[in-house]
């Protein structure tokens, strides 16, 4: 297991180049609780992440949905709840609820309950739908874990890359989403299902490199910073737990636990293994792209593909039913 590398290192650099001094600051509290909400409470992070590159959306569009053009809430939206009249959703850990905004807007019958523990985050969410005048969702500043949830309230539980910060998977099901679904309700997720805490193996981080090489130079120049990103070495499980414990905590028992209680109705691998750490702070060179970073992006697409074919997807998008037993 590794504890430091020089990744752990770099990325302070990076961070404080990115997002201040103030945000490393918040990292020395001792609450672990104030660490994890400020990984996530500020509103205008400027970052150069990899989902920010529209090729790299189009790509998971067109896996999850076949078409580079439909999200996968258009698509579930369409294919499994076109005649409901009504449902009842409940989204944990939603942050900014964009994802949850969406469901609501292509479903105006639906209400949708958005839970979260950063204030601000719901706040900036509260502004966005009122400004798209939705009055069907829902916003409740409380810890998932300790909220009393009445027993079979809800006909569909909803998670956008926020399950995998819950710790005690199997536990969590069994003592809070299984009792508060409807027997025959549902569950989407989009969400990491791979190592926990991130801690590749010697495979993907090797393959991570591999891929790096294919990036010309000139497209390598980390975001508000003068350094070239040559090297990903993997990250460390001291800096993981500092930066944001809940990260990644339980991340390998997701799907384990899911299959334990859920049918699957759709499931959906859409990768990222190399994408996500190959193009982490250098992706804003591609967000605007000319023949030659088209040229890059297919390549690095391809080598994905090919990793995949014998390597577990880290990202999988599925939509489940209650087992009857459950």
């Amino acid at each position: 297991m590794r504890l430091f590398t020089p990744e752990d290192l770099k990325d302070i650099y990076i961070k404080f180049h990115q997002r201040g001094f103030s945000f490393l600051l918040s990292k020395l509290s001792l609450d672990s609780s104030k660490r994890t909400k400020s990984a996530f409470n500020e509103k205008d992070v400027e970052s150069s992440n990899y989902w920010l590159i529209p090729a790299v959306r189009e790509r998971w569009n067109f896996l999850i949905t076949g078409d580079k053009n439909t999200t996968y809430e258009e698509y579930f939206s369409k294919k499994y709840f076109s005649d409901q009249k009504k449902l009842k959703v409940l989204a944990l850990g939603s942050g900014v609820c964009s994802h949850e905004i969406r469901l609501a807007t292509l479903n105006p019958n639906w209400e949708v309950h958005c839970f979260d523990f950063s204030n601000k985050l719901l706040e900036q969410a509260k502004e966005i739908s009122d400004k798209k005048g939705l009055q069907n969702i829902h916003y409740f500043a409380e810890n998932a874990l300790t909220y009393h949830f009445l027993e079979n309230e809800y006909d569909l539980v909803f998670f956008h890359a926020s399950l995998h910060h819950f710790n005690h998977i199997h536990n969590f099901f069994a003592k809070i989403i299984n009792k508060t679904l409807k027997k025959n309700g549902y569950l989407i997720i989009n969400e990491y299902v791979g190592k926990k805490r991130m801690l590749f193996d010697k495979t993907q981080i090797k393959s991570i490199n591999n891929a790096l090489k294919k990036i010309p130079v000139e497209f390598k120049k980390i975001y508000k910073t003068n350094l070239l990103k040559t090297k990903y070495y993997g990250s460390g499980l001291v800096r993981m737990y500092i930066a944001d414990p809940s990260e990644c905590v339980d991340s390998e028992n997701i799907l384990p636990t899911i299959h334990h209680f859920y049918n699957i109705i759709e499931e959906k691998k859409y990768g990222n293994n190399l994408l996500a750490n190959t193009l982490k702070d250098i992706a804003h060179h591609f967000v605007h792209l000319n023949k030659e970073k088209q040229q890059v992006l297919e390549e690095l697409f391809n080598t994905e593909d090919e990793f995949l074919k014998s390597n577990k997807s880290d990202f999988i998008v599925g939509i489940y039913t209650l087992k009857p037993e459950f």
